[in-house]
């Protein structure tokens, strides 16, 4: 008789409230940020050129399509699973191990083909790099899982922040001493071993072993869906700086993935960093048999009433921000910036739009809309590349308004959202949005354009806009206002509350 498997993990810690975790993972996100931004930075500004970053760019960009199916759903499962016992951990476990070796060998394998296919051998070491980093992923994914469905986000957050630091560090490092694309790659490199160092200690030493491939079925469905939609976004995401080097050249995909990077770095800090915590927060109210519904139109109104204004306003201020971070060799990438931004305004319109309908047991028509919208994402770039970059940005844009018009039927049904309350949400967020930007577009008419507007002006304007944003959430009664006011008198009611020791 075999013995029964052990648990794969320590005793779960008191799970933290979803305030409590989202605070966490704000720290993560901004912490992770402010390494990133600022590498990006020293290294746009001073040891990495357009050239360097459109080669790496490609590099990264071909091999994290086969790369980025390596988490199967195991993510989701783990995050998921009513009823998640010793045996069903140890499961998903092996699956997740066997699995994402298997994409980690092919490829490595697929790096000779980079190569070969864009004529350049300068991408191979980059891209065998970049690929051999994905070994070290099988061993985080169950570990840092594990800690998000426990609600314990500071252990993820130790994570995110060690293999970012690890990420930045070896990068600069590398750059410093001249090795341009190839420090970017070894960078990437650094930062998956961190990730498996710091998953494996803070989920306290995990390991698959004995291997376990008992009741895979529930395992392998979530699998199916996530494969599909990974390789979906892989290639909406990627297809940009594929086809860019394909038709154009390395310079004009630096370009672009300067832009696009920065648009999504800053959308990540703003409405990122929380997006992880209602997967498991929303399994929770399933679970408890109240309906998504309610609880769904307050984080729609919350993304939509901070990244709507903070996008269009990098839209807006896209020209002066290139400029004054990256320097005059970036300047090309500001219209680009303009355009990619206004397309996040669209992709964050319905957040959650894959994680609720896979919790609720929506796959298939899920999978049929992620197919529509890809080919469709594919299409739009292919007929505008030929025409330029500029026409490539635009196309997200194009891309972004039909992407909300294929899910947003999808998420008022599974949901039994009121298209009124959807309306309503969007219509306040549009409002505060042109509140928040207008200091700046009136700016731009009064003082300085945006190719000579200084420091002074874009700060003075954005102070201005944020404060007009605030004031006209509270004049159209916009959700987010109660939400900000509701956290405000809790961070005030614990600072009363903190005990002040004495002295003497």
């Amino acid at each position: 008789m075999s013995a029964p498997a052990a648990p794969l993990a320590p005793e779960p810690t008191p799970a933290m409230s979803v305030r409590t975790a989202a605070i966490w993972a704000m720290v993560s996100q901004y912490a992770s940020f402010a390494l990133q931004f600022a590498t990006s930075v020293i290294l746009a500004r001073w040891f990495i050129t357009p050239e360097q970053l459109g080669q790496f760019s490609i590099a990264f960009a071909a091999i994290t399509l086969i790369a980025f199916l390596q988490d199967f759903g195991v993510t989701r499962y783990v995050n998921g699973e009513r009823d998640l016992t010793p045996e069903k951990l140890q499961t998903a476990f092996t699956i997740s191990v066997l699995f994402a070796l298997g994409v980690a060998v092919v490829a490595i394998a697929g790096a000779w083909g980079v190569a070969g296919f864009y004529d350049d051998p300068g991408l191979l070491p980059i891209a065998l790099v970049i690929a051999a980093s994905y070994l070290f992923v099988p061993l985080a994914i169950v570990p840092q899982a594990t800690c998000q469905r426990r609600m314990d986000y500071r252990s993820n957050t130790m994570i995110e922040v060690g293999s970012s630091i690890a990420n930045a560090a070896t990068a600069l490092v590398l750059a410093i001493k001249g090795h341009g694309a190839l420090a970017l790659a070894w960078g990437a490199f650094a930062q998956q071993a961190a990730r498996l160092v710091v998953s494996q200690w803070r989920a306290g030493g995990m390991l698959p072993w004995p291997l376990r491939l008992g009741e895979v079925r529930p395992v392998m469905d979530i699998g199916t869906t996530n494969t599909v939609q990974v390789i979906c976004s892989s290639l909406s995401a990627r297809a940009p700086e594929l086809v860019i080097g394909r038709l154009i050249d390395n310079a004009s995909v630096g370009l672009f993935a300067r832009a696009s990077g920065l648009a999504l770095q800053l959308r990540l800090l703003i409405a990122g960093a929380v997006t992880g915590v209602f997967y498991p927060a929303f399994r929770r109210v399933r679970d408890s048999g109240q309906p998504l519904g309610p609880p769904y139109l307050r984080v729609v109104a919350a993304f939509t009433g901070v990244t709507w204004p903070a996008m269009a306003g990098i839209a807006v201020l896209a020209e002066p921000l290139i400029h004054l971070l990256y320097g005059e060799r970036w300047v090309a990438a500001a219209p680009l910036l303009t355009w990619i931004a206004l397309s996040q305004i669209c992709y964050v319109a319905l957040p959650l739009y894959a994680d609720l309908p896979v919790l609720l047991g929506r796959m298939k028509p899920l999978m049929r809309r992620m197919v529509l919208e890809t080919i469709i994402s594919i299409v739009l770039i292919g007929v505008t590349a030929p025409f330029g970059l500029l026409w490539v940005a635009m196309s997200r844009v194009a891309h972004g308004l039909i992407w909300v018009a294929i899910y947003a039927p999808l998420m008022q049904r599974v949901l039994d959202l009121r298209w009124r309350d959807l309306g309503l949400i969007a219509v306040r967020s549009a409002i505060v949005t042109v509140a928040a930007v207008a200091p700046l577009l009136t700016s731009y008419a009064l003082w300085n354009d945006p190719a000579q507007t200084s420091l002074l002006q874009a700060t003075t304007m954005v102070a201005t806009g944020i404060a007009l944003w605030f004031a006209t959430l509270r004049l159209v009664r916009h959700p987010l206002h109660d939400e900000i006011a509701h956290l405000a008198a809790g961070l005030l009611a614990n600072v009363r509350q903190k005990p002040v020791s004495s002295t003497g």
